[in-house]
Order: structure tokens, then C-alpha cells, then sequence
């Protein structure tokens, strides 16, 4: 497998990308319609950390970690690295001593279609990771890949300078001609949202706020007493 590595690719603006750290994965997603969410197979290896930065694609050989050797040194300040593999993979490509080189650049974090190691290692680090799986299995370094070219992760097209928010919930990409619309319909979301929780605290039922009743009696849902309903001998 021979491949390229991509210089310089265009990147979402820093200011966007900051905006769009303001939000969970799930506004985010919830603003673009449902959309840019990665699969749920993608997780986090600790709790209570979101980060956002712009990405650095890798396409590697399954089991192959030598392309992620030639993407440190494209990774910068404010960046996410982003592996995927020609076929399915779970062998522990990533560990420790690619993230402490990593840190050094200022990346912010790693999500891997494959394995990652070290995790304890990784989380007392600080270096955030989310991964198809975890394993010890070692990886060799022979086979030509690719960086900074376009990848699929579930489907998903992950571009070069796209943003990439993850928290607890997965991870979410963003187009990086979109990130600012994306981040003011994030805003204008989490506004809507706040203003219902403040009517959810006062006892406010989302059947009200959100007009929902109407919807049960248009789909033929009835409201009964228990006596009602027991009367034909249910239980």
C-alpha cells in the first residue's frame, strides 16, 4: 500500500473551533440536524473530559501504527489526531509514548477507529482518547499509508481541518466551512434548552411545553383509570 502525506491542509478557523468547545457532543449534533455524530462504537477511556481541535487524518494498515510515526510531526497546537484503518482493526496502535510526543505539540486529543493501550498511562497524562477498543496487542511499523487525506469512520467523512468535539457521549464532527454557523445554531439550541430547564425546575411537564399532548390524541393514545383498564380483565 503506498500513500501521501498531505502538508499545511486548510483548517476550521481557531475562534470557531473555541466556540463549538463551549457545547456537548450532543447540541452539536443536535444543531446539524442529526448529523456529524461518529458511531457508538467510538469511546472515551475517561470520564468528564471534552476537548475540541481541528483534525489530522491517518489511514493506516490494519495492526500498522508506522503512518501515526509520520503524523506527529503534522500535528500542531489545537489539534485532534484522527486514525482509521484499510479494514477492521483492534490492536492496540496507540499508547503512552505517542501521546507524551503528542503533548509536546500541543494536540489535544486521539480518536482511533482500532486499539489503543496504556490507558492508565493516557488518563494520568491527561491526554484525552476515545477508541473502537482496548488491547495490548502490539502493532508493527511496514506498510505505506496516508495523512491529512479524507477518512470514514462508521460512514462518517472526517476531512483534514475539520473540528472535532468529543466528551462523554462520543464524538461529533464538524465540516470546517460550517464550524461558526454550527456553533451559533449550538448556541441558539443550548438557549431553547436552558429556557426549558428553568420551566422542567418549576414543574413545568414537557407534554405542555412541547404541545405533546395533542400528538398522543392524534395518535389514538387514550387515557384510562386503573379501574377502567382492569375492567376487561387486564391485570
Amino acid at each position: 500500500m503506498s500513500g501521501v502525506v498531505v502538508t499545511n491542509p486548510p483548517k476550521a478557523e481557531a475562534e470557531d473551533v473555541e466556540a463549538l468547545a463551549g457545547y456537548g457532543v450532543a447540541t452539536i449534533s443536535e444543531a446539524m440536524g442529526r448529523t456529524g455524530l461518529l458511531g457508538p462504537g467510538i469511546r472515551p477511556i475517561q470520564q468528564g473530559v471534552r476537548v475540541a481541535g481541528t483534525a489530522v487524518t491517518v489511514l493506516s494498515w490494519p495492526g500498522d501504527n508506522l503512518m501515526i510515526h509520520a503524523a506527529v510531526e503534522q500535528c500542531g497546537e489545537g489539534d485532534i489526531l484522527v486514525v482509521t484503518t484499510t479494514s477492521p482493526s483492534t490492536d492496540g496502535m496507540f499508547g503512552e509514548l505517542f501521546a507524551t510526543a503528542l503533548r509536546r505539540r500541543g494536540v489535544r486529543g486521539l480518536v482511533i477507529d482500532a486499539g489503543i493501550r496504556d490507558t492508565q498511562e493516557l488518563r494520568e497524562l491527561g491526554f484525552a482518547a476515545w477508541s473502537r477498543a482496548v488491547s495490548a496487542q502490539g502493532t508493527v511499523k511496514a506498510t505505506g499509508g496516508s495523512v491529512n487525506v479524507p477518512v470514514a469512520v462508521d460512514g462518517r467523512v472526517i476531512r483534514p481541518g475539520d473540528v472535532i468535539v468529543a466528551d462523554d457521549d462520543g464524538v461529533v464532527v464538524v465540516p470546517r466551512e460550517s464550524a461558526r454557523r454550527v456553533a451559533e445554531a449550538s448556541e441558539a439550541r443550548e438557549k431553547k434548552e436552558a429556557a426549558s430547564r428553568a420551566a422542567f425546575i418549576e414543574g413545568q411537564l414537557g407534554l405542555d411545553r412541547y404541545g405533546l399532548r395533542e400528538r398522543l390524541k392524534e395518535l389514538g393514545v387514550t387515557y384510562r383509570s386503573y379501574d377502567e383498564y382492569t375492567a376487561g380483565g387486564r391485570p
